[in-house]
């Protein structure tokens, strides 16, 4: 099985004094898209969509905001202050974008393989995945965190997913 990402490889993050929740999130310095696959069904369209975005707001440091209570003190943990836009694709754009942002310098891309979706038992999944070569690897999204600029020219061809 082939060894994690190197450990010294550029994870992008907001430092404390970016963290501004008073500004439109146009303003923030990286720029956070989801992809999905538009021809899996709803379920797994949403599944595949929380399990990337989950993934991503554990790796990437304060992209989660402070929490607040509502008018009747009852607590709502943060929410990601920097916005994410959710994009459609065919399969096979999106296949081609997740291509495209792997290969690019200081992007965070996180994707949902589609054996993550078949296998009940995690470590089947992680079997699966191991012998799956990647131009064969089908996915049902992909989550990209980067620079505004890099992440845009990767989104200019999707559409919001509807």
């Amino acid at each position: 099985m082939p060894n994690p990402p190197d450990e010294e490889a550029v994870i992008p993050g907001f430092a404390p004094d970016e963290v501004v929740t008073d500004r439109p999130t146009r303003s923030a310095r990286l720029k956070w898209i989801v992809i999905v696959d538009e021809t899996l069904p709803g379920g797994l369209m949403v599944n595949a969509a929380v399990c990337v975005a989950a993934a991503t707001g554990a790796q990437v440091e304060g992209l989660i905001a402070r929490g607040g209570t509502d008018a009747s003190g009852a607590w709502h943990p943060g929410l990601p202050w920097a916005g994410c836009t959710v994009l459609g694709a065919t399969p096979e754009l999106l296949a081609e974008t997740r291509a495209k942002a792997v290969s690019a310098a200081n992007l965070l891309v996180i994707d949902m393989p589609a054996a993550a979706q078949t296998n009940r038992v995690y470590d089947g999944y992680l079997d699966e995945l191991s012998t799956t070569p990647a131009e064969k690897l089908a996915v049902g999204a992909v989550s990209v965190i980067g620079p505004r600029n890099r992440v845009d020219k990767l989104a200019k061809r999707l559409t919001l997913l509807s």
